[in-house]
């Protein structure tokens, strides 16, 4: 298999998997809490076309990519009505809470099956390409699905972070924390692009969300030696 084909489908693979599982969660707990919104658009399903955005799954990614700056993009964003929540104010906190959530569940699995795959080639001569292949998606689902959770969990709009920490806020203070809703775009990229290329030290991902994605990372990979030598 060519190289280049090889890297790309182990890390698009992964990626579309974790992205729309997370979208999904989100619409699933929605509904289990009062909203069936997302099941009424057809979003609930895990036809990755339903999710992708063209500019921010593709588009913008691809691009950031290209001229060397931190990636980011979004998924088309699953439909919740928050007024149709049986509890909108601490529902929309367990639906916001769904996504990073699934995504650490699915690391764990990423991590088991890992374990297992490594407990398979012990005393195999040579691992063969499917074999490789297997282990590179996996490798790539566990740590995309880290960061990706971690990531959401930003409080900044309009990541999932910022749902909660609306939750949790007073209501007055909730109620203002909510008018930087509509300035997402442009602060996501003030924080993400801007700053960092103005000041580097300051980079928000380099400090504030690597440093939890590598201390998760070492720890399901405690759990993919401990299955696959325990």
């Amino acid at each position: 298999m060519n190289d280049t084909i090889f890297q790309a489908a182990a890390l698009i693979l992964p990626l579309i998997f974790a992205i729309v599982f997370h979208e999904v969660a989100h619409g699933w707990v929605a509904r289990a809490l009062g909203d069936p919104t997302a099941a009424e658009q057809k979003r609930l399903s895990l036809n990755p076309l339903r999710h992708v955005d063209p500019i921010g799954t593709i588009i913008l990614p691809g691009f950031l990519k290209l001229i060397g700056m931190p990636v980011f993009g979004w998924a088309k964003p699953v439909p919740v009505n928050f007024r149709r929540l049986n509890n909108p104010r601490y529902g929309m906190m367990a639906v916001a809470a769904a996504g990073p959530g699934t995504n650490l569940v699915l690391a764990l699995f990423a991590a088991i099956a890992m374990g297992l795959l490594a407990r398979s080639f012990d005393g195999a001569p040579e691992p063969s390409t499917l074999w490789l292949f297997i282990a590179a998606n996996l490798q790539n689902f566990l740590l995309i699905n880290i960061f990706l959770a971690l990531f959401n969990l930003l409080p900044v709009p309009p990541f999932d972070g910022s749902h909660i920490v609306e939750g949790l806020l007073p209501p007055r203070a909730a109620r203002e924390y909510a008018r930087l809703r509509p300035f997402g775009l442009p602060l996501l990229f003030l924080l993400l692009l801007v700053i960092p290329s103005l000041f580097p030290g300051l980079g928000i991902v380099e400090n504030v969300v690597l440093p939890p994605v590598e201390w998760a990372h070492g720890f399901y990979m405690e759990i993919v030696r401990a299955v696959a030598f325990g």
